[in-house]
């Protein structure tokens, strides 16, 4: 018997990379090693990697906050006070909510960790979870580790991979607990409707079900689109419990900062067990994030630089046999269906190949993932080294569905 087989069922089937090939983007593959072999990295939600881009001012922040001495000390496990009051104050004025920053935030080491600790508080053995596939991996993971019961609903191409409340419902037993969901979607970036959301919010009041939210992508959404905060809806504020990020819309990937919102009496659970689950954010990076929110304005200009990205690369990949690509309405990731040229794995196997970039097979984001890539055009900071990289994968597709007899 090897030690692995006393751990638990779902950490058994669990694989990092090291006896065999995996499909998850952070596990499996040495980065650091592809780039020095001159890969062009499409695989990571991590703006502008491998590039420098933080911010002047946040620099700053950080190297202040590093020389003052006091960066080697803990924050309290529930965060800075000071940080906390800047979130509220962005709460209020991008989510709708009120909240108090002593009773109803919580900063985690990066909205991972935090999303993990959202649910880990709720899921038990055999509960059933509801959650939109495809999305988020993590979103799997984390109901399998506590030993819940993965229930997926399809997101549907045809329906804009827009949530149907019906087919939620439809799926609902005596063990339901939860909804998850990743809202915009990773991978489809679909900003979830309000007519929906709603729907969803009425879905969760009438079947008692809580509802954990990851909003990691909620700073750039496109074409006018309204961003729809669960909380804020009626009857959902008690009901809830988001977990945000400042790695994505921010590029504060490597700074680790994440923040839980909920009702205080969640909330008081989690404050009461955080330092045994998560611990304490970094310090010298929740001063630089404060800095970051008291100014967001260069989110912006990252919104304007992904804006003109996810259109250049439409154009590039306009015509393009064997492939099915849509608009993105949020973010920096492209979802492709490459169903055509064959399974996922083969495809990003030959782009690998091919074209040298790395980018992420479907089947990781959920059954519906079969027969679809996800690509992140976020990457690197000069807008011309990632329209190289596409116009490399369009080439390779056009050679594979040569290959396929479909050109």
């Amino acid at each position: 018997m090897s030690v692995k087989d006393l751990m638990t069922p779902a950490f058994q089937k669990a694989e990092g990379g090291l006896f065999s090939k995996v499909t998850k983007a952070d596990a499996g593959v040495d980065i650091e090693a592809l780039l020095a072999d001159g890969f062009t990295i499409l695989s990571w939600a991590d703006p502008f990697f491998p590039d420098p881009s933080t911010p002047e001012f946040v620099l700053d922040a950080t190297i202040d906050a590093l020389k003052s001495g006091v960066c080697n000390h803990y924050t309290s496990p529930l965060g800075s006070n000071e940080l906390k009051e800047v979130i509220a104050e962005k709460l209020r004025e991008y989510n709708g909510l009120t909240v108090d920053p002593k009773r109803n935030i919580l900063i985690t080491p990066g909205s991972d960790s935090g999303l993990f600790f959202a649910m880990y508080a709720f899921i038990e053995q055999g509960d059933e979870i509801l959650i939109p596939d495809p999305c988020y991996p993590n979103n799997f993971q984390n109901v399998e580790t506590r030993g819940g019961v993965l229930v997926p609903v399809p997101l549907r191409a045809e329906n804009g991979f827009q949530p149907v409340a019906a087919e939620f419902e439809a799926r609902i037993t005596e063990k339901t607990k939860m909804l998850v969901l990743t809202n915009p979607n990773n991978p489809t970036t679909t900003v979830f409707t309000r007519k929906n959301m709603l729907e969803l919010a009425k879905m969760c009041i009438e079947h008692d079900l809580v509802c954990v939210v990851d909003q990691a992508f909620e700073d750039i959404i496109f074409d006018g689109r309204e961003m729809v905060t669960m909380a804020a809806l009626p009857g959902m504020w008690e009901r809830t419990v988001t977990v945000f990020s400042v790695s994505k819309g921010m590029g504060l990937s490597g700074y680790r900062v994440g923040y839980i919102v909920a009702d205080d009496v969640v909330m008081d659970a989690l404050y009461g067990t955080a330092v045994s689950v998560i611990g304490a954010a970094n310090t010298a990076a929740q001063k630089a994030v404060v800095e970051a929110l008291r100014r967001p304005g260069f989110v912006q200009d990252y919104a304007e630089t992904f804006d003109r990205r996810r259109h250049k690369i439409m154009e590039i990949l306009n015509g393009v046999p064997g492939i099915k690509t849509w608009l993105p309405e949020s973010g920096f990731l492209l979802w492709i269906d490459v169903s055509a040229l064959g399974s996922s794995a083969e495809v990003c196997d030959y782009l690998f190949k091919h074209a040298k970039v790395s980018v992420n097979d479907g089947t990781a984001y959920g059954v519906q993932g079969k027969g679809h890539i996800r690509i992140v055009f976020g990457c690197l900071r000069d807008d011309e080294k990632l329209y190289d990289a596409f116009r490399r994968i369009a080439k390779a597709f056009t050679e594979l569905a040569k290959k396929k007899g479909i050109y």
